[in-house]
């Protein structure tokens, strides 16, 4: 079947005409030429899988690059969090182990002395102690008491207020807050600067 419509006609006879790339009669190529294009289209080949090859590589390395950027960052935030978690975690056993620590009269003198310590100079102040503790130093005739009952410069007295362990001292130019809690929070927010 033609494709064509018409039929071509020529002005001269065509000689020696042949199919582009055969030399045969038959216009098929020959085996030179099979072998040359099969050469070209490997080489070919072989170019485009060259150029996919170093894409996908740069592609890789920058993939294997971000990655190694997003852990840079992620570490220094891990090691915080990681830092934060272990103080809390410690600031919360160190809570629940004072907690459960047995109250005692040399504990509450030990408080006592301490707090006493940061207000050296000063010769009129008031202890103030929780009910149960002041009860505790006086059932064991505590030097402490002792002092304060021999001098009006200073004194001791109950304070619902004041927590188990713990006491304030005030003077006249302030007050010295030596409760646990109060020195719980004061270590808590040390850590955590």
């Amino acid at each position: 079947m033609n494709p064509w419509s018409d039929t071509l006609t020529l002005p001269k006879q065509l000689r020696h005409v042949r199919l582009k790339g055969g030399d045969g009669a038959d216009g098929r190529p020959t085996e030179e030429e099979l072998e040359a294009g099969y050469e070209r289209g490997r080489r070919d080949a072989e170019q485009a899988l060259s150029e996919q090859l170093v894409r996908q590589r740069t592609e890789v390395q920058e993939l294997i690059r971000g990655a190694l950027d997003s852990l840079r960052q992620a570490v220094p935030q891990v090691v915080r969090d990681t830092e934060n978690a272990m103080i809390a975690l410690a600031l919360s056993v160190a809570q629940k182990l004072v907690a459960d620590l047995p109250i005692s009269a040399a504990m509450i003198e030990a408080v006592v002395r301490d707090a006493l310590a940061q207000i050296e100079g000063t010769a009129q102040f008031t202890v103030r102690l929780h009910p149960a503790d002041l009860e505790l130093l006086q059932k064991s005739n505590s030097p402490l008491l002792a002092a304060g009952d021999d001098s009006k410069e200073f004194r001791f007295l109950s304070s619902p207020e004041v927590t188990r362990g713990g006491c304030l001292v005030q003077t006249h130019f302030g007050t010295v807050d030596a409760r646990r809690e109060t020195k719980f929070d004061l270590l808590q927010r040390t850590l955590k600067a």
